[in-house]
């Protein structure tokens, strides 16, 4: 963690918070934090590795449990004190149960955790009847499952340390960002409140967690994330993060209904009727900023590109994107992949200056908020358009600094 930049306080209702201890500029990485403990799903064991949580092909299979999978022996030695005990009890039991089960026995807390993991809040008198009871089934089979450890908890423990990671665990994206992948817990990203149309933005890059600035921040200001994806209305939104978090959201883009009438405009004032339809049959009955017509605008592009028909991905793409643009945060990660997406399709489809324009504002977008070192921002760096665009930054920077 980036030492005098930020602090732990009393956030109200909120519970504990994080603020920032000075200034701190667009795009600054805060800190990066590396898992306490970090889960890849069983639909994804083979595809992705489990120490890095690159997805590619051809990777190394674990040959004792024959389970855990991994970039190269480097991602396999590098996992290994967390893999071991995994390992033995895979093999013990034959076969591998679910990420709810699969959690590492012992975590290791950083000199720069600011609280141990097992204070974190764990709402367990919040949950349902039908959730306490899969709860007490999960405390069983990993009781079952990790009966070969070498410290065994009382089930009390068990259920606390569970209903703690439903709670506070972020949902892992491949490199690409385009899926999750699996399941990490961060305690220090775990004390940062939610807000819909938050101040930071968190990125994976090699295995860790890095926090970003989505735009200046004021000293004292509070430093928050989105728990959800803010491209639902806000009644949607509210009632996610009840299920799933245990509050009710007061932000302003909640309380306010900030962008609920974009999403869900129709126009020309003609009434919702069509919302699953085709894109032909919602053409002049959905808003271009209506939720349903962006979800397929999200997918079209990508079928269409598969099939070489790369004019009406480009078409279909930017509408997508102009979409996107009235409603995302301007620097939000979502948005720098539908502009990355939607410049490469123009690009194939011949109409490379527009292309090359949307690249770029991928690529200014992405350097905020996955920084410069991430995978995402290295494959935008040699498209000749950002190339061009990162020489003019570089030169900038000699003269004026």
């Amino acid at each position: 963690m980036t030492a005098g930049i930020m602090e732990l306080f009393d956030a109200g209702k909120k519970g504990r918070g994080l603020r920032a201890k000075k200034e701190i500029n667009t795009g600054e990485m805060l800190f990066a934090e590396p898992s306490y403990a970090a889960v890849v799903f069983n639909s994804l064991a083979s595809q992705v590795c489990h120490s890095c949580f690159r997805r590619q092909a051809n990777l190394h299979r674990c040959a004792q449990c024959r389970f855990a999978h991994y970039c190269d022996r480097t991602c396999q030695t590098a996992c290994w004190e967390d893999h071991k005990q995994e390992c033995a009890a895979i093999r013990k039991l034959g076969t591998a149960p679910n990420e709810n089960i699969r959690n590492k026995d012992q975590g290791l807390a950083s000199d720069s955790q600011l609280v141990a993991v097992d204070q974190l809040q764990d709402h367990i008198k919040d949950l349902p009847e039908d959730e306490l009871k899969k709860l007490a089934t999960d405390v069983k089979n990993f009781l079952r499952y990790w009966s070969c450890g070498t410290k065994q908890h009382p089930a009390e423990y068990i259920s606390h340390i569970f209903s703690l990671i439903k709670s506070n665990g972020l949902t892992l994206p491949d490199q690409r960002g385009l899926q999750s992948a699996g399941l990490g817990l961060f305690p220090n990203l775990s004390l940062i409140n939610h807000d819909c149309w938050p101040n930071c933005t968190v990125a994976l890059n090699h295995g860790k967690i890095e926090l970003r600035a989505l735009g200046k921040i004021s000293e004292g200001e509070e430093l928050t994330i989105s728990y959800v994806d803010f491209l639902n209305v806000s009644a949607d939104r509210q009632k996610q993060l009840k299920e799933r978090f245990h509050f009710d959201c007061s932000c302003d883009h909640c309380s306010q209904h900030i962008s609920d009438d974009l999403m869900a405009a129709a126009a020309e004032g003609k009434v919702l009727k069509l919302c699953q339809e085709c894109l032909e049959k919602q053409e002049n009955v959905l808003a271009d900023t209506h939720l349903y017509k962006l979800r397929v605008l999200s997918v079209l592009p990508e079928v269409l590109s598969y099939l070489r028909r790369f004019a009406e991905a480009a078409e279909y793409a930017g509408k997508m994107v102009e979409g996107y643009t009235k409603l995302y945060h301007p620097n939000n990660a979502q948005l720098g992949l539908a502009l990355m997406r939607a410049g490469v399709a123009h690009w194939h489809a011949g109409l490379v200056e527009v292309g090359h324009k949307m690249i770029c504002k991928a690529y200014r977008i992405m350097m905020v908020t996955h920084g410069p070192n991430h995978s995402i921002t290295k494959d935008l760096e040699v498209l000749p358009a950002v190339s061009k665009l990162k020489t003019w930054i570089y030169s900038v920077r000699k003269t004026h600094f």
